[in-house]
């Protein structure tokens, strides 16, 4: 149980965020990094990408006040956000990017418990979780979004199973998120940059992998409360393979990038993907009390909903680069 100021930290966590957000995005400090338009933006000016250290800052604000910090995913997430951070700054190379979240994930994995059969595949959803949100990140308001919807979902699910110390850190994470969304949504004047994304997939991971152990939801959870971020990004780089090209280039051929692109822009994108979101965690929560056979039909329905916008998605694509083609020829 908790009690006193630590009911608090979601709140703080918020006001923290909101607060460096502001400073970030004003004066001189602003211009400490820059995103800068390449190959795969779908902006054209640059952007200060500060505003990990604005989430960071109000995320840990509010867990100061619990009695409880997993310490092993503390830790590793701040030393994902320190080497991402100098990524920002200097580029480092996917090597030893990889490395350091190799290290994480390991801690994650030794910290939750998992047993040796789980091993590989835990350790493999963390690494890749950690990934493919930053992925994912490449549009105004929707990796915040994201946040506040999953890491909100895991908080109501930990609730609901009396953990509330589990459930205030989810809550801190998702307030902060949303303290980010007041500078982030469109137009945004802020970005996260690798050092939000990259601890923020983590913890989603963690998180998730997490509340599995302890017994609080089934396997699935997190993979059907992340699953717009999941669908989007697994099914994209299974394609990018398939067509032989290069991981590590540059591109712009996300489901969420192509909505944009096609006119969608960046606010109808982020709406539609809020519904999508809001509706795997409330299906996801439904699915905790249910039995094993309803579980499945859950998943599959989940399946068939993802199918039918993909295969839209890639009819009006083609469309739209056919008559990009037309336009440009005549």
């Amino acid at each position: 149980m908790v009690s006193g100021m630590t009911h608090y930290a979601p709140l703080v966590s918020m006001l923290v965020t909101l607060a460096l957000a502001f400073v970030l995005t004003t004066g001189k400090v602003s211009s400490i990094v820059h995103d800068i338009p390449n190959e795969r933006s779908l902006h054209d000016k640059p952007v200060p990408r500060t505003g990990g250290i604005a989430l960071m800052a109000g995320g840990l604000s509010g867990w100061s006040l619990l009695q409880f910090w997993p310490w092993w995913a503390v830790l590793a997430a701040l030393g994902l956000f320190a080497l991402s951070l100098v990524d920002d700054v200097r580029n480092l190379s996917p090597g030893i990017r990889l490395i350091g979240h190799f290290i994480a994930a390991l801690a994650a994995v030794w910290g939750t418990g998992i047993p040796l059969s789980w091993l590989i595949p835990v350790l493999l959803f963390v690494m890749w979780m950690t990934n493919l949100y930053n992925f994912m990140d490449g549009s105004d308001g929707l990796a915040g979004g994201m946040a506040l919807s999953g890491f909100g979902c895991y908080g109501i699910g930990a609730w609901m199973v009396g953990d509330e110390t589990f459930a205030l850190l989810n809550f801190s994470v998702a307030s902060a998120s949303l303290g980010f969304l007041f500078f982030n949504f469109h137009p945004a004047r802020i970005f996260m940059g690798d050092a939000g994304s990259i601890p923020l997939g983590f913890l989603a991971a963690v998180f998730g992998v997490w509340g599995w152990q302890a017994g609080y939801w089934p396997f699935w959870f997190p993979l059907l409360v992340f699953s717009p971020f999941i669908a989007d990004a697994t099914i994209t780089l299974f394609k990018r393979v398939l067509r032989g090209e290069k991981l590590s280039q540059a591109h712009r051929s996300h489901y969420y990038q192509r909505l944009v692109q096609m006119g969608w822009g960046h606010r109808n994108t982020a709406l539609a993907e809020y519904a999508l979101m809001l509706l795997a965690s409330a299906s996801a929560l439904w699915g905790m009390g249910v039995d094993n056979t309803m579980q499945g039909c859950l998943l599959l329905a989940w399946c068939i909903v993802y199918l039918v916008p993909i295969v839209w998605i890639d009819r009006r694509w083609r469309e739209y680069q056919f008559e990009g083609k037309k336009a440009s020829n005549a």
